[in-house]
């Protein structure tokens, strides 16, 4: 199968680094014209430099797509895109008795609105030109609640939804909108996650093998997911061969979710 999005201007919001980055990196790599998003300007600048050493069509926007004020600077540089990918997602452990009404509003905020709002605002222009592609990065988390972070797995299982309600929304248009689940996947924020939950004087290999052991026995690969295999899923749904699929929460968790159907 050959993907090619030559012409296509991608965004992809949390994308200078993990997983963010190698879909980015995944989408220059097919032809696409991508947008790298973060909040600093920094960050975001390296993380250009580093996708155009490779060959990408890439340019960089620094600002907090959680903030109706952070997507109106967007869009000043940034009218329209033909393929969305909304990435950015935060996560903690914390005891569930433990959250508080803040935290719980900073997770709906951050990982549910921030979609909502960046799908509401380039569904339209996708439709005008009947073509588009929307895609939430979700987490197993959104199907096998963690009793260790809830208000993650919460604000998941809410993304889930909110693709399969705009897939409804953009019916008949030609454009999809489809959410990623991502299993237990190798970055850098994880790898803290991780020591968080085993012993800190382990070595990556062996904390891992330990941390999948105790905490995600379930998973049919017994290794974390690498980011690049998120994005080659990213890739298939942003290309025109993934015509006909919609409205869909297409599993890449290393067979962790213990369920035929999500």
């Amino acid at each position: 199968m050959i993907i090619d999005l030559t012409g296509k201007t991608a965004l992809v919001t949390g994308s200078t680094q993990g997983i963010g980055l190698a879909i980015a990196q995944g989408l220059a790599g097919s032809g696409a014209r991508v947008v790298v998003n973060g909040r600093n300007v920094e960050r975001v600048d390296a993380a250009v430099a580093e996708l155009r050493s490779a060959g990408g069509d890439v340019i960089g926007i620094a600002t907090d797509v959680t903030t109706e004020e952070g997507v109106e600077h967007l869009l000043r540089e940034l009218p329209a895109v033909d393929i969305l990918v909304n990435n950015l997602g935060i996560f903690e452990s914390v005891s569930a008795r433990e959250i508080t009404d803040a935290q719980w509003r900073t997770y709906f905020d951050v990982n549910v609105l921030s979609a909502v709002r960046l799908i509401r605002t380039f569904l339209p222009g996708m439709i005008d030109q009947g073509w588009g592609r929307a895609i939430q990065i979700a987490s197993d988390s959104a199907v096998v609640t963690p009793v260790e972070m809830i208000h993650y797995g919460v604000s998941k299982t809410a993304l889930l939804a909110v693709t399969r309600g705009f897939a409804k929304d953009a019916a008949g248009t030609g454009v999809t909108v489809n959410s990623v689940i991502a299993g237990p996947t190798h970055t850098a924020g994880v790898e803290e996650f991780v020591y968080e939950l085993v012993d800190k004087s382990l070595p990556w290999d062996q904390a891992q093998r330990e941390f999948m052991r105790e905490h995600r026995p379930q998973s049919l690969i017994q290794r974390m997911i690498e980011p690049s295999e998120i994005a080659n899923m990213v890739v298939y749904l942003s290309s025109t061969q993934a015509s006909a699929t919609t409205g869909g929460a297409l599993r890449v968790d290393g067979g962790y979710i213990d369920a035929i159907l999500p």
